[in-house]
């Protein structure tokens, strides 16, 4: 924590960019909308203008927090430590300042879209076994970076409401460590802290150490299978304190289905002797046994299609649209070998028309002349492909030694319909000297 001035920034109002207020640099911007509140501080959205990042913009009434010499040390503990820690399931801190002016505290976190993971567990209210366990995870990953240091750093107030989620990544984070404790010298605490639903037996002894963290995990770990605030059927904190010194589990522990995440989450709510530390349990194979099944994320495109070709083909052609009523018949005149095409359809109105197309059985294929027909004729509702098989058709019983057009079976073109500029060739076809489009003509 440190402090310093405000240099030019206004405090009446908003500023020139329409933020409510800045930083002493200038970087981060501040905006009215609040993130969530609580009894110590107020977390606004705010936005990085460096990197162009939303951030949390976390501030605090000094007012109000002078008047508590403990609420002021949890404040200074929990921006302290969080400028020390640097881990992908710790939330993560970037700077801090004090508005002499403003009479705040002010410090910059990470921002999270989703909020708190009991916010999010019940907002999304069936949620598979396997993203439970990657929370699971995640968090236990945070708790063994924690208990790691030298001395270890235990939380103390590890709930569903300070685990917070980015939900359109599937990551939560460990945040709120103004309860935070270094362990030092006999390597046990003796402050009775933290939320009574949550808080390890031994915390009420005042002698515990960094697996107070773990009974909390596990009841976490409830809450998220069972979106119940454990003890729930407790009606204030003397009942819960009465039922976890007595080691009595919660209600909502044996409404649990899955045996497998029961006999885990039991796993850390044993007594402190024989709780497991953060780093074993996350060799557990509740957790292990999905880990190396899961899946990559996924990336666009990389999602199979539901149908494959030859299915959106069908699909595709049995559209019940209403379609051109159309004929293509083939007629040889034997005196020079010359082939029409005639090709039959319908004006808006019912009254036929006749559209006659030269064909050259030397330099044309059907694919040319379907495409041609397509052009010149304004046809949609029918695909090249189409109207080529039936000139294939027609073709071949005039001209029986006619060789058969070279069509691939599964026929996925991307034609080019407009005009082609004068001197190239068309992507897909030359042209005759005699060009259909020239020589058609109807009656």
């Amino acid at each position: 924590m440190y402090r310093t001035k405000l240099g030019e920034l206004t405090n009446e109002g908003k500023d020139e960019s329409g933020y409510a207020e800045t930083d002493p640099t200038g970087r981060y911007g501040r905006l009215d909308e609040v993130l969530g509140k609580g009894a110590m501080k107020t977390v606004y959205k705010a936005i990085d203008e460096v990197l162009g990042m939303e951030v949390a913009w976390n501030q605090v009434k000094l007012n109000e927090v002078l008047r508590s010499p403990d609420e002021l040390q949890r404040l200074y503990s929990e921006v302290h430590l969080l400028s020390a820690l640097n881990h992908d399931s710790i939330i993560q801190f970037y700077t801090s300042w004090i508005d002499v002016e403003r009479k705040t505290f002010n410090f910059i976190t990470e921002f999270f879209t989703s909020g708190t993971l009991r916010e999010y567990r019940k907002k999304y209210k069936r949620v598979d076994i396997r993203a439970i366990k990657c929370w699971a995870r995640q968090i236990l990953r945070g708790l063994v970076y924690l208990h790691g240091h030298d001395p270890p750093v235990i939380h103390r107030d590890l709930k569903c409401d300070n685990i917070f989620v980015n939900g359109h990544l599937g990551e939560v984070k460990i945040g709120d460590l103004g309860l935070a404790a270094i362990l030092r010298g006999s390597q046990s605490a003796h402050s009775v802290i933290g939320t009574p639903e949550f808080m390890a037996p031994e915390l009420y002894e005042e002698n515990y150490n960094e697996l107070v963290d773990v009974y909390s995990f596990g009841m976490c770990v409830l809450e998220m299978l069972t979106s119940e605030y454990p003890y729930s059927e407790c009606s204030n904190p003397a009942q819960i304190y009465k039922k976890v010194t007595s080691g009595k589990l919660p209600g909502a522990f044996y409404r649990i289905q899955d045996l497998e995440a029961q006999r885990f989450i039991g796993k850390c709510l044993v007594t402190a002797s024989k709780r497991l530390p953060a780093k074993e349990l996350l060799l557990d194979p509740f957790l292990a046994s999905d880990e190396a099944k899961r899946l990559p994320k996924p990336k666009l495109g990389s999602q199979k299609p539901f149908l494959n070709d030859i299915r959106i083909e069908k699909l595709r052609l049995s559209d019940d649209r209403v379609r051109t009523n159309m004929t293509i018949t083939g007629t040889l005149n034997p005196d020079d070998d010359t082939i029409f095409l005639k090709v039959q359809t319908a004006d808006k109105d019912g009254s036929a028309r006749n559209i006659y197309f030269p064909f050259d059985i030397v330099t044309d294929t059907p694919i040319d002349v379907a495409m041609e027909m397509v052009k010149e004729l304004e046809i949609t509702d029918w695909e090249p492909f189409e109207i080529a098989d039936m000139i294939d058709g027609e073709i071949s019983a005039l001209v029986p030694q006619w060789k058969k057009w070279d069509m691939p079976q599964q026929h996925h073109y991307a034609f080019d319909y407009q005009e082609e500029d004068e001197g190239h060739n068309h992507p897909f076809r030359s042209f005759s000297s005699c060009s259909s489009s020239k020589l058609r003509f109807r009656v």
